[in-house]
């Protein structure tokens, strides 16, 4: 499949996103074909305007029962803000762009993409840090109408498009989130 646009390449990767997600959930060791169905569907519904991505509003809940920790490495030491798309590079200071960092991560990674800055550490973001990444990128380009723009002539933007993935490692190596989630 040959992505072309910005809204392909971010639709591409919230559907890997969601199939991953349904396996982890599942707990089975390897994708199958009701998770391809996932992404298959949820990819052409994106595309097509049918489907929606989920709201952010859950992901605000989550943060209600998700452990207090740095949603970096899990260090419940030290613990501050950051913003997950930096203001520096145009992210928005709103509570939706905001997460957990103890002061050494939060430090390390400054005003850096926070994908390429874990790509750097050989990171893969856990799902439901990536999961709320994609959605503001989503949103930012939606209202930028950025969406149909080829990624080849893309703007600046706020977060690292190089840096979406578009293949996700293995099942055994994501993690839902940093630290065991109750």
């Amino acid at each position: 499949m040959k992505i072309t646009t910005i809204a392909e390449l971010l639709h591409w990767s919230y559907a890997n996103l969601a199939m991953a997600h349904a396996a982890l959930a599942a707990k089975i060791e390897q994708y199958g074909r009701t998770q391809y169905m996932i992404r298959s569907r949820l990819y052409a519904g994106l595309n097509k305007n049918t489907m929606s991505i989920g709201p952010l509003a859950d992901d605000e809940r989550l943060k209600m029962f998700l452990p207090q920790a740095c949603c970096y490495c899990g260090s419940r030491e030290y613990l501050s803000v950051d913003h997950l798309i930096p203001t520096k590079r145009g992210g928005a200071n709103t509570g939706d762009n905001l997460v957990w960092a103890c002061r050494s991560c939060n430090s390390s990674k400054c005003a850096r993409d926070v994908l390429e800055w874990l790509a750097e550490r050989n990171q893969f973001p856990p799902l439901l840090l990536l999961r709320r990444y994609l959605k503001l990128a989503i949103e930012m380009c939606r209202e930028r109408n950025l969406m149909d723009i080829q990624i080849t002539e893309a703007p600046e933007l706020p977060f690292a498009l190089a840096a979406i993935p578009t293949a996700y490692p293995l099942l055994s190596q994501l993690r839902l989130w940093v630290v065991e989630v109750p």
